[in-house]
This record gives C-alpha cells, structure tokens and sequence, in this order.
C-alpha cells in the first residue's frame, strides 16, 4: 500500500492533533501527533507542533505512510567517517543509503547506522541527529548531531543560511551561460504529489550555479543552494531545460551511461562547530561510478 494524502480546511479554533482526530482523516490521534513530529503534517505550509492553535481556514496537508516503524535502532551500517567531535559526525554517505526510517524504508537507513556507531538505545525519534538531508540516491558529506545541545545548534545554522553547502553535477545539455541563479518557489507537484515543481504559491528557493567543465551535450556544474527544499537541486536545474544525468524523476527514465542513480555529490560542507563556534570546512572526491563518467566524456 502506497502513502495517502490529505487537505483540510480548518472551520474552527482547536489543537491540531485533536481537530485531525475527530476528521475524517482515519487516522488515531497518536500517530497524527508522531506524523505532525515529522513534518509530514503542516499547516500553511509550515512545520508546527501537535499542540498548535488551529485559526479558522487554516490549511492543513498531510501525508500519511503505510508502514512508518514507531521506533529506529542500532544497526551495523559500515560509515565512511570524515571526521568526529563530541558534538558532531561528519561521513561520506554513499549512494543508495536512505538517512531516516520512512514509508517504505523502516530499517536499513543512516539514523540506523549512527545510532549503532554511537552505542545510543532505541529511538522514537525517527530523525534523531539529523539536521539536513541527502536524497537516497545522492551522495557526499553530511554533518549528524551527536546530542541535544549540537542539534538545536547546527539547525539553526541551517535555518539562518550559515551553513555553505556546494555540489557537483553533470546535466544534459550546454548551459547558456557560465554561471547563473534560479529562483523559483518549490511546492508538490500539481499531479502528482510524489515529485515536487517550482510552482506559485511555493516556498522561496533559491540555487546558485556556475559551469565547471562543458563535454559537448553535458556540462560539469558546481551548484550551490541557498535554500533546502526538498529535491531542489533536481527541480530548478529540470526547471532551465537542465535536469541531471540519471535522474529518473525529473530526467528522463534512462541514459545513455546506464547509471542507476543521479549524478549529483555533495561535495563541501561548511559550518561552525557548535561549542567553539571554529569553521570547519570537509569534502568529499566523488564516488568512482561518477568519475568514471567524466573519464569516459574527456
């Protein structure tokens, strides 16, 4: 059974958890709060907490998975360690590791792995320590969470756009300049609600690009989002007639490389440390299956 989704709009005052309990939603009021602790619930497109005071026509959307585990642990996941503090984890996540349980994916996912690294219990936290994300089939540096204090921190660094995230990626086609901005709302997809597409009335995304090699019909692009939508990267380059190599999703369903993933790398990650508040900067080379492309094309 596939995820289901749902829009309601408020018609009076009340906490959310309860208004969604009494609806025709069909779901029981503590896994609506566990679904709203995700972020799978919102509310005028915001994340907001079980407890929050519903405003007449408020609009909430939600999304509801079939098989969502009520609880993650440890398990003997090899990481690809960049560095470690007591505050944080920095690894090289490979391509095809999922970061948190989810619909379809109950085990088997990064937060497993870090929560056996760390020797930590069990979690009802589905997400715990994570603070940004790599989509499953992207790879590179990524910084974890080690405890409460490191957590709060390093999310407001995300939230406040201290944080410098830069990417590699080959697209289709010769880019008409060597560098560029796109700016344009991201929200779910129209029809349908799996992708998402630069759309009015979305978030405010903003992503920086600059050519780094061009190979005939494929270009080389660092890329630089200023903003952390969900699939964003994905969206804005599709959006420019520019979607990436091996992107099934917003590409096209096969490619010429036979590569089973995007060819997308996170590449530098910058942040402050934080308890001192030191830069710290971490790279990553990329993963042989995507250098081996590059070789093919010089």
């Amino acid at each position: 059974m596939e995820s289901s989704s749902f829009e309601i709009k408020a018609h009076g005052e009340d906490r959310l958890d309860k208004y969604l309990s009494q609806s025709d939603v069909g779901v029981s009021r503590s896994r609506i709060k566990k679904l709203i602790n995700l972020g799978l619930i919102t509310v005028s497109s915001k994340k907001v907490t079980p407890s929050y005071r519903l405003a007449k026509n408020d609009v909430i959307k939600g999304i509801i998975p079939s098989d969502l585990p009520t609880r993650v642990v440890g398990e003997n996941i090899p990481l690809d360690i960049i560095y470690e503090d007591q505050d944080c984890l920095v690894i090289n996540k490979p391509a095809g590791l999922v970061v948190h349980p989810a619909a379809g994916h109950p085990g088997g996912t990064l937060v497993n792995a870090i929560l056996y690294h760390l020797k930590a219990l069990p979690s009802s936290d589905l997400r715990i320590g994570i603070v940004h994300r790599l989509d499953k089939d992207t790879s590179g540096v990524m910084v974890v969470a080690k405890n409460q204090l490191s957590e709060t921190a390093l999310k407001k660094q995300f939230q406040e756009r201290v944080v410098k995230k830069v990417y590699l990626c080959l697209v289709e086609g010769k880019l008409d300049k060597d560098s560029g901005s796109v700016n344009k709302p991201i929200g779910r997809h129209p029809k349908n609600r799996q992708k998402f597409a630069t759309t009015q009335g979305g978030k405010e995304a903003q992503t920086d690009y600059k050519k780094v090699k061009s190979y005939g019909q494929f270009s080389l692009v660092e890329v630089q989002p200023l903003t952390g939508r969900t699939h964003q990267i994905r969206v804005h380059l599709a959006s420019i007639g520019h979607p990436l190599v091996g992107d099934k999703t917003y590409g096209h369903s096969s490619n010429i490389f036979g590569l089973e993933r995007q060819f997308l790398h996170s590449q530098e990650l910058s942040f402050k440390q934080p308890s001192s508040g030191e830069k710290l900067i971490f790279q990553a080379p990329l993963p042989r299956e995507l250098r081996t492309i590059l070789d093919k094309l010089e």
